[in-house]
């Protein structure tokens, strides 16, 4: 895909996050830590609710448990990179 039509049409994954692991402080912190390197705009959505991935109480806002689906959803530069860098975070948290 091309970095113009990334930029416009933007990404989007859904991962579980793993057994045994809620989306508190500090995964929370590892998430937002490793989403703050990307220029792309990345958000996630859990439960009907919407969070900036850049932002530690939008994340923690989610309420995301165990087991709980998030969508990844990823735009501009870099969304492809960005999207499969947070995706592969969630589904790896310990």
């Amino acid at each position: 895909m091309s970095a113009r039509l990334e930029r416009i049409e933007g990404m989007a994954r859904t991962v579980r996050l793993p057994a045994g692991v809620d989306l508190h402080a500090r995964p929370a912190g590892i998430v937002v830590r490793a989403a703050a390197q990307h220029d792309a705009a990345i958000t996630l959505a859990a439960a009907g609710r919407t969070a900036d991935a850049k932002s530690i109480l939008q994340v923690l806002a989610l309420g995301a448990t165990a087991g709980s689906e998030i969508t990844v959803s990823t735009a501009g530069a870099g969304a492809s990179d960005a999207l499969d860098a947070i995706a592969e975070l969630l589904e790896r948290l310990v």
